[in-house]
């Protein structure tokens, strides 16, 4: 266990169905803080930051995403520095 740090780039139709908003949702109810972003590529970004159970908790969320989301690939790297993060953000 510990505090660890993830990057994700999550394709598939995940723009113009929520995914922001309850990726931000879910993340606060796992008690992670970090951001989440639209690419001008149609992906979305998030970068998270927490315990490793609850890392995991949220992206076996992302593969699903909120109900109309269609996920197709999420690319996955962990980050060596771990920011001060104090909440998580909608960008």
């Amino acid at each position: 266990m510990g505090i660890r740090q993830y990057h994700l780039l999550i394709k598939g139709r995940v723009q113009g169905v929520g995914y922001r908003v309850s990726a931000a949702a879910k993340a606060r109810q796992l008690g992670l803080v970090g951001w989440v972003r639209n690419l001008a590529d149609g992906r979305v970004e998030i970068c998270i930051e927490g315990d490793t159970e609850q890392l995991q908790l949220m992206i076996d969320w992302a593969h699903q995403g909120p109900r109309f989301a269609e996920v197709t690939h999420i690319d996955i790297s962990e980050k060596d520095s771990i920011s001060c993060f104090l909440d998580f953000d909608i960008r």
